[in-house]
């Protein structure tokens, strides 16, 4: 856990730290002027917070993955059976896939029956499996979910998950600062000893409410999207296999849905099978029965 917890907080200063540099390398601390907001400042600085935290946390994703998880890479060239068998699984779906450049595979400690994709680029991805998965599925079961995880990086999805969110981050943080700035205006206009000035006061705690307004209503975007991906990329994995494994396949998740290891609520939304949110609109997988109702009716 504390191994966990150092990681994260590492992580999340190198990103806050780089955006700084940046930001004040470009000279975009200052969109508030005597005049009102600078758009094009305010514009430029939201795209770079808003993005580079997200492109960052995506260039880290094996990394982060990797340590988090306890992954163990398996050597391309092992010569144990098991581990070649799954290799040679992954290495077939793959280029079925129209992949050129093979995954990473590798195998991480849980009893959680799972797997997951992740990596910055189809060309550099991961394909991670829980030892509880290996030991409760069986060959058809364990082929539809690699071929699950596979679609993910034929589909990009890493990418483009992380396009949205920037996005999404960007668009909250412009927006919530021209409300709280108008807001703020309209305040300080009725205050003669402000002489129409606002108050920054007003203004920080306007921005901090609103940012977290927009942003809830972003992740909800952001978790239809996900929940969408999740229905593609079993379509996927029931074309590179058959939709009898992939049905199969969900079916023996949802029996096992309870073995939950949130060791790292990122690469969770990347997972197979992860418990939906209480409140769907904010789950980024659909139901398991939804998902097995969907392949069951494009038969």
């Amino acid at each position: 856990m504390f191994k966990r917890v150092l990681l994260f907080l590492a992580t999340n200063i190198m990103v806050i730290a780089t955006i700084s540099i940046v930001t004040s390398l470009l000279g975009l601390k200052g969109y508030l002027t005597a005049n009102g907001i600078n758009y094009t400042s305010l514009a430029i600085f939201c795209a770079i917070w808003g993005t580079a935290g997200a492109f960052i946390s995506l260039f880290l994703s094996k990394f982060i993955a990797k340590m988090s998880q306890g992954i163990v890479i398996i050597d391309p060239n092992t010569t144990s059976p098991s581990e070649r068998s799954l290799l040679e699984i992954v290495y077939n779906l793959a280029r079925k896939a129209g992949l050129t450049t093979m995954p990473e595979v590798g195998i991480y400690n849980s009893p959680e029956v799972n797997a997951f994709a992740t990596g910055p680029s189809k060309n550099n991805s991961l394909i991670a499996v829980s030892s509880g998965l290996l030991a409760n599925m069986n060959r058809n079961e364990i082929d539809a979910v690699l071929g699950h995880e596979i679609s993910h990086v034929a589909n990009g999805d890493m990418v483009t998950m992380t396009l949205l969110q920037g996005i999404i981050n960007a668009f909250a943080m412009f927006l919530s600062r021209i409300i709280a700035y108008a807001i703020s205006l309209g305040m300080s206009r009725g205050e003669e000893d402000r002489g129409g000035g606002i108050s920054m006061l007003t203004y920080g705690l306007l921005t901090f409410v609103f940012d977290i307004l927009f942003t809830l209503l972003g992740s909800m975007i952001v978790a239809s999207f996900s929940r969408w991906r999740e229905y593609r990329a079993d379509a996927g994995g029931a074309k590179l296999t058959s939709r009898e494994n992939m049905i199969q396949a969900l079916q023996r998740l949802r029996s096992t849905v309870e073995m939950d290891d949130n060791r790292t609520s990122a690469v969770s939304a990347f997972k197979i099978s992860h418990r939906p949110s209480w409140l769907e609109l904010f789950s980024s997988h659909p139901p398991l029965e939804k998902r097995i109702q969907r392949l069951m009716q494009n038969s």
